[in-house]
C-alpha cells in the first residue's frame, strides 16, 4: 500500500539555499533515494544528488536525513512513520556544489598524503605469504566504501573548518592503521606520522564515526585507539625512550 509522505529536501548551491517542501507518494518496500529519483521525474527535474549503485556499496548517495548522516539507498522508508515529515540535506562537513550534491574533495587530498604500501626488498608480487590472523586483522578496514559519513560527521573537522589542514579525518587514519597493521609493509614510522603529519591527537575517540559506518567498521575500537596506544609507546613509554637512548 502506498502512501503520500511529506518532504524537506535542500535545494541550492554555493551562494545559498533553503529547505523546500514537497508531497511525494511512497511504495512499500523504498528507500529514500527511490523518493528522490521520483521527485526528480515528477516535480524538481533539475534536483542534483550523487548516486551510482543503489547498493550501499559505492557510497555515492551520503546525505544527511532528519540530521543523521546517511546513505539514501540503504535508508528504508519503512523506519518513518507515514505522517512523519522526512528531512533531506547534504552532507554539512564538505561545500555545498548543487542541492544534495557536495564537494568531498577534501578527502581524495587527503588520501594523496597516505603513503602507500610499501612492498618488502626481495619479495615479488605473488610471493607475499601472510598469516591469516594478519589477513584477518585488517580485512575489516577494506570494506570501507569510501561514502565519507565518518569524515562528515566527525566533529573536529565538521564544527572546525581550520583543522581541516592539519586532520585526515578517520576513513585515512584508519587507513594509515591498516597499513601499520600490515606485516609485509616496509613503510616505517606509520605510527609517528600519524600523530605528525595527520593529526591523529585530534580525534577523542567519541566512536560518531563508527556509529554512522554503513558497514559496521569498528574504525574507533579496532583502528584509531591501537593507532592512539602505539603513538603513546612510542613517545611516552619510559621503557622505550630508555632503550632508544641506551642506543645512541
Amino acid at each position: 500500500m502506498g502512501y503520500k509522505a511529506k518532504f524537506k529536501v535542500w535545494r541550492g548551491d554555493a551562494s545559498g539555499g533553503d529547505l523546500q517542501d514537497f508531497t511525494v507518494e511512497v511504495n512499500e518496500g523504498e528507500v529514500v533515494l527511490d523518493v528522490i529519483h521520483r521527485l526528480q521525474a515528477t516535480q524538481a527535474p533539475d534536483m542534483a544528488v550523487r548516486w551510482n549503485c543503489k547498493a550501499g556499496k559505492c557510497g555515492s548517495c551520503s546525505a544527511e536525513i532528519n540530521g543523521r548522516p546517511r546513505l539514501m539507498c540503504m535508508t528504508r522508508m519503512s523506519v518513518f512513520a507515514e505522517d512523519e515529515t522526512v528531512t533531506v540535506t547534504p552532507m554539512r562537513t564538505f561545500p555545498v556544489i548543487r542541492d544534495l550534491v557536495t564537494d568531498v574533495s577534501y578527502n581524495y587530498e587527503k588520501a594523496r598524503e597516505v603513503p602507500a604500501f610499501a612492498p618488502p626488498e626481495g619479495v615479488a608480487p605473488g610471493e607475499y605469504r601472510m598469516q591469516q590472523v594478519d589477513v584477518e586483522r585488517s580485512q575489516e578496514f577494506r570494506k570501507c566504501i569510501e561514502c565519507f559519513l565518518c569524515q562528515n560527521t566527525c566533529h573536529v573537522v565538521r564544527d572546525h573548518e581550520d583543522n581541516k589542514a592539519n586532520f585526515s579525518g578517520p576513513r585515512f587514519l584508519m587507513r594509515i592503521a591498516e597499513l601499520d597493521m600490515h606485516p609485509l609493509d616496509a613503510h616505517e614510522n606509520r605510527a609517528q606520522e600519524a600523530k605528525t603529519d595527520h593529526g591523529l591527537g585530534f580525534c577523542n575517540i567519541t566512536k560518531c564515526c563508527t556509529e554512522v559506518c554503513p558497514e559496521h567498521i569498528k574504525i574507533t575500537d579496532n583502528a584509531l585507539i591501537p593507532m592512539k596506544e602505539r603513538v603513546a609507546d612510542h613517545y611516552y613509554d619510559p621503557i622505550l625512550r630508555l632503550f632508544k637512548r641506551s642506543k645512541k
